[in-house]
């Protein structure tokens, strides 16, 4: 990737204008954002079934529809992203998501709880890594790998953080009250830090190089664009299906609801420990390799969970181990644009790119309960879910990029 990084190196692109305070701001804002939006749901979801007699395909229908959302709302939330910088995008949906929030505590039926998180799905698109990740890609320039890793670390603790405080909350509140809380935490750690670090101007996106066509219009048209989202579609769902079903199995395989939390918790310590490997990984390996390894990887992991049902602690073991690849993962997917195109279609590349895979990590809740049901039980659930993993790595085969784009 010489000649990108030189041509980013030249421009300054990252250096002079990169604010500060953008880099803590966002490893804070990733982290609360990650945890009460998304990772407090399948924590409280058992209480809220139990509370109100909705059903558990009906409530996960409604925090699907908030992903399904979120992948729509990302496409013109790149292009936005691209031309005017994340302060705007990022601070308006972080007021988006205390609303939501607030939204779900007050939801007097099961239309006004769906409402809110309809409203989620928008406060995600301009708030989780998405938007992050363009800020960073453009500020840091040459140096945004470190960057990016740096966030995702950060990241990577928020089902750690937030779904034991979620618990622990539970204990003592109802679900209703426990997402009030949540709300206010929101509000005061993301709303200040969106409007207050990310203040720095927007630099222009560095001009491609010449040997490279990086036209937008023909990269989306190209067989290693349509194979590679193809593939991390597929991984999406078995990778999404496989966090929100894993409280579930635990019960089944006899661990408490804490428990069980506790150990969702700590497969996202396992994703901050696989991320600190992801260099190491990128400048051993080809990205194609490196893509069709993880996928590879991360179906292994499922697989073990449907054949192994104690004890307790070689479970945990296993959800910290697919923690790990999907720290990779979301790396991998930071940077499946910029390892293969560059950085100047950035916003709205990754906004096409990921808004199939975000679509499909958005039916993943609801399609795992109704096929957990379906097959008989979460164990056969994860064994479908190991399928779909081994046929995305065989699409990621066909990803190779053209002979001009540069490899790691």
């Amino acid at each position: 990737m010489t000649d990108l990084h030189t041509s980013e190196a030249v421009t300054g692109t990252g250096d002079r204008s990169r604010p500060r305070a953008a880099l803590p701001a966002l490893c804070a804002t990733q982290i609360t954002s990650w945890g009460i939006v998304y990772y407090a749901f399948p924590v409280l979801n058992p209480q809220i079934t139990a509370a109100t007699g909705w059903s558990t395909t009906a409530t996960t229908a409604a925090f699907s529809g908030a992903l399904l959302v979120s992948a729509l709302t990302g496409i013109p939330v790149g292009r936005i992203l691209d031309r005017r910088g994340p302060r705007a995008v990022m601070t308006t949906g972080s007021v988006l998501g205390v609303v939501a929030v607030l939204g779900l505590a007050a939801a007097p039926n099961l239309a006004a709880f769906t409402a809110a998180w309809l409203l989620a799905g928008v406060a995600m698109a301009a708030t989780f890594y998405q938007p992050a990740f363009a800020a960073l890609t453009r500020w840091w320039g040459s140096d945004r790998v470190r960057a990016l890793t740096v966030v995702t670390l950060a990241g990577g603790l928020a089902s750690t953080v937030f779904a034991p405080l979620t618990a622990a909350l539970a204990e003592h509140l109802s679900w209703r009250a426990t997402y009030a809380v949540l709300a206010l935490l929101l509000a005061l750690v993301t709303i200040p830090a969106h409007a207050l670090a990310l203040r720095g101007p927007w630099p222009p996106a560095p001009a491609s190089p010449s040997q490279r066509d990086t036209n937008s219009a023909s990269v989306t048209r190209s067989r290693p664009f349509l194979m590679l989202a193809t593939a991390l579609t597929l991984n999406s769902f078995a990778m999404y299906a496989v966090v929100i079903a894993l409280v579930p199995l635990l019960i089944t395989r006899g661990a408490s609801p804490t428990a069980a939390a506790w150990a969702l918790g700590l497969g996202g310590a396992g994703q901050t420990l696989g991320r600190t490997l992801h260099a190491t990984l990128a400048n051993r390996t080809g990205v194609t390799t490196r893509t069709v390894a993880l996928i590879t990887l991360g179906g292994t992991t499922s697989a073990a969970f449907a054949m192994v049902s104690g004890p307790f602690p070689l479970l945990v073991g296993i959800a910290i181990a697919a923690g790990m690849v999907r720290g990779n993962l979301t790396l991998l997917q930071a940077t499946a644009v910029t390892d293969r195109w560059g950085t100047t279609h950035y916003g709205r590349l990754s906004g096409l790119l990921t808004a199939p895979a975000t679509a499909a990590s958005a039916l993943a809740p609801f399609a795992g309960a109704a096929l957990a049901a379906a097959l008989g039980g979460y164990p056969h659930l994860f064994t479908l879910l190991a399928l779909i993993s081994a046929l995305a790595a065989l699409v990621a085969v066909a990803t190779m990029p053209p002979p001009t784009a540069p490899k790691r």
